[in-house]
């Protein structure tokens, strides 16, 4: 039945859509569409293509942000001059436009005063939730646990949708290694394999099976490409790579993102080899778009199109529009130069009106699977706003996300779990009764002040003849960031010398059975535009720390933070350290689960954790240079005031049980380049607790037409096993697994000898050997 608000559009355009629904075949949406599917979309698009003029295909390539308070910085456009924009049916999306009634009031604007009505799509920074807030994403993807990661996605899908919009600038799928980058808190870490399936597992969880339906949403993958490999960790910085690492590193978790049937890809801020992403027309035409058949449109991170001028790429703003266009960025996110020169570019013949038509034509595309061409308002419904968001329900799911999540990184001596019937516990530190933290950097409409503190979360967990104390100890002073405030208009100064203190938090763990230390990083020292070239404890926390330590030897570490931190000092030290990262809305309640035993830590690091900082950038999966490491020799590639190794490598993480890895078999020795290998492995729970253990995979390829890497993640998988169980494992190997992109510039498997290991983490050392023939 047609809504009533397609009353406001031409009577051209109704018979248009009256007949594609006639045709609707609506049991059979998926992500990708089926072939039926995909023609009947077709002839739509084409149908409202070809009543379009130049400057409405144009608009419909445009992106404003509907606050001055954005994720970047400042527009230069007035709110009337944007007005008149959607008025006249020259604007194809609105972000940071964030609930129903702004969103049915901005799109009624279109579709009241444009002349084909086409609506709006509207989009927001739905990162690690919306309202309800979950772990951060390289936090949650120490889970290793695919249900949940897909599972908070959806919720946040559903939460996002609830308030009327339906696309996200999610999941960030960029490999990142350098702990100084702030925004390696926004991906899945270090390894292209874990990347990969961790970004299918959120579109997934945003898009579900069918983009129509109104608890879904458009995801997008990004930052196309190299971003996370940014020069010395420094944001927006130049990226140095060759078609190596391009295509066997950072390329993979991107094709597969196509695959999965992504809707949107968002290019990058950095330049790779003198070519700004934005403007390389290798990356978004010939692979993206052809050479792996992707029919989704490429949006311009923010302003990033008219920064190919600071780049020194384009000469101007209309130079950019050209470069950008012709380079395949379909939609221009505030820069303001595709509505400004692309008629003009197209009457000069410099840009084809055929490409604007592709660019176009996907935007439509997206529209009319999201189902806004049948109904432009079907998102806006107050009662959905009302009762989906911030449910108890999405807080358990907060909370079970958070507790597979923390990574126990130390327990020396068993000091965890905690008993619940201990006589005394200080929380000590300036993240203990911190509920804004929690939620960590990019917290979309997570309210200030909304989580579950550590201290709450003891509380909680405890009874009532547990005596707790409480001691902040040190600070970590920000400016506060409230609801609404745009972080990046903040330079922030977390260092504080403050130690008065710590002597009340000394005569605290002096009282205590064991004390709990909640030290780490504050919510903005990770996130767009915060690297740094110290990974530390900011401030007196580090004296902090050592001052508790030399009264109560009992202390556990609850680490918060949002990147790989320099803690040598603590793990040479403290008995116990859990990693926490910044866990969201159920933070405090998570923590204390695990602390007290009512969930058994399962997580592994999603990154290495360093010596110290001058060890970055560092990652498990290095090459092994002519020279391998040896610490018996100087001339070797190493350090000579430090190992090379990690503190913490990747793939690490304890159990309050343990785990025997025995009998690594392969059904066979050799294999052809399209065969495959079976691989079995015997875990057996050597301990006195059931417990969770990602099982890992490695493979090395010994030697190839390009050096490899000494070991890489290609398989994985969790799986409970009771006190005193034994369960068999099994892999397969296959040439999905082994193919690279070698030196003939193709995907393909070489014959050679290969190594595998099976084990807990990425120091596996139990192997086996095989051979591809030729």
């Amino acid at each position: 039945m047609l809504k009533k608000n397609l009353l406001f559009i031409p009577i051209l355009l109704i018979a248009i859509i009256l007949s594609c629904i006639e045709n609707h075949i609506s049991d059979e949406k998926t992500v990708n569409g089926s072939s039926n599917l995909d023609k009947e979309i077709e002839k739509k698009v084409d149908s409202v293509l070809n009543l379009m003029q130049l400057n409405e295909k144009i608009g419909q390539l445009v992106q404003y942000s509907g606050k001055w308070n954005a994720t970047g910085p400042s527009s230069s456009k007035s709110d009337q001059y944007k007005l008149d924009k959607l008025k006249k049916g020259e604007v194809g999306s609105m972000l940071n436009i964030t609930s129903v009634a702004s969103i049915r009031e901005t799109q009624k604007i279109v579709m009241e005063h444009s002349r084909l009505k086409i609506p709006l799509i509207f989009a927001y920074d739905v990162i690690h939730g919306y309202k309800t807030i979950f772990p951060i994403p390289l936090g949650e993807s120490a889970s290793w646990d695919l249900d949940i990661i897909k599972q908070t996605a959806s919720v946040a899908a559903k939460e996002t949708a609830a308030s009327g919009i339906q696309w996200t600038f999610a999941p960030m799928v960029d490999i990142s290694r350098d702990a100084r980058w702030g925004r390696i808190m926004e991906g899945a870490g270090e390894d292209t394999y874990l990347n990969t399936v961790v970004g299918v597992a959120r579109i997934q969880g945003f898009q579900g099976n069918d983009l129509s339906k109104t608890n879904t949403i458009a995801a997008c993958a990004k930052h196309f490409a190299g971003y996370g490999f940014a020069e010395a960790g420094r944001d927006y910085n130049t990226v140095n790579i060759g078609d190596n690492e391009l295509h066997n590193t950072i390329l993979p978790p991107f094709k597969a993102a196509a695959e999965a049937g992504v809707a949107t890809f968002m290019n990058s801020f950095n330049e790779i080899d003198g070519i700004p992403s934005t403007g390389n027309k290798v990356l978004q035409r010939e692979i993206l778009k052809s050479g792996w058949n992707w029919n989704g449109f490429v949006v311009s991170d923010w302003g990033s199109i008219k920064e190919m001028i600071a780049h020194g790429y384009a000469e101007d703003n209309k130079h950019a529009a050209e470069i950008a266009l012709n380079a395949g960025s379909d939609m221009d996110m505030e820069s303001y130069v595709y509505e400004a020169h692309l008629e003009d570019l197209v009457n000069e013949e410099k840009v084809s009106e055929q490409l604007i038509d592709d660019s176009v034509r996907r935007v439509l595309r997206l529209k009319f699977e999201l189902g806004l061409f049948d109904d432009p308002f079907k998102y806006c419904n107050d009662e959905r706003e009302e009762t989906e968001i911030y449910t108890e329900e999405h807080l358990a799911i907060a909370r079970d996300g958070a507790k597979k999540s923390i990574v126990l990184l130390k327990n020396e001596t068993n000091l965890l779990p905690l008993s619940k019937n201990l006589k005394s516990i200080a929380v000590i530190g300036p993240l203990a009764d911190d509920k804004d933290t929690p939620l960590g950097n990019w917290r979309a409409k997570g309210e200030y002040n909304s989580a579950v503190s550590v201290l709450e979360g003891v509380k909680h967990a405890v009874g009532e003849h547990t005596k707790i104390y409480y001691e902040k100890g040190a600070e970590l002073t920000i400016p506060t960031l409230k609801s609404g405030q745009n972080q990046f208009l903040h330079p922030l100064k977390f260092n504080n010398s403050d130690t008065s203190g710590i002597p009340a938090a000394v005569e605290a763990a002096k009282k205590a059975e064991v004390v709990i230390m909640a030290i780490g990083e504050n919510a903005y020292q990770t996130g767009e535009g915060r690297s740094q070239t110290e990974i530390g404890f900011f401030g007196v926390q580090q004296q902090l720390l050592e001052a508790v330590y030399a009264v109560n030897k009992n202390v556990i570490i609850v680490l918060m933070n949002g990147r790989p931190m320099d803690i040598s000092w603590a793990a040479n030290h403290m008995p116990s350290i859990l990693e926490c990262w910044f866990l969201g809305s159920e933070s405090g309640n998570a923590i204390a689960d695990v602390m007290f035993g009512d969930y058994n830590p399962s997580g592994k690091l999603p990154v290495s954790f360093p010596r110290s900082v001058g060890q970055e950038p560092l990652y498990y999966n290095q090459k092994n240079t002519g020279r391998p490491y040896s610490q018996k020799h100087v001339t070797f590639s190493g350090y000579t005031d430090s190992p090379k190794t990690p503190l913490y490598p990747f793939g690490y993480g304890l159990s309050y049980t343990t785990f025997e890895y025995e009998n690594l078999k392969l059904d066979k020795s050799e294999i052809s380049r399209s065969g495959e290998i079976k691989v079995s492995i015997e875990i057996t729970n050597t301990g006195y607790r059931d417990g969770e253990e990602v099982v890992q995979l490695y493979i090395r390829d010994l030697f190839g037409s390009l050096t490899r890497p000494i070991k890489e993640l290609k398989d994985f998988k969790k799986l409970m096993i009771k006190a005193g169980e034994t369960k068999i494992v099994n892999f397969t190997i296959n040439a999905e697994k082994l193919k690279f992109y070698t030196v003939n510039k193709k995907w393909e498997v070489e014959p050679g000898d290969f190594n595998v290991w099976v084990g807990g983490d990425s120091n596996a050392t139990l192997k086996a050997t095989f051979t591809v023939l030729e």
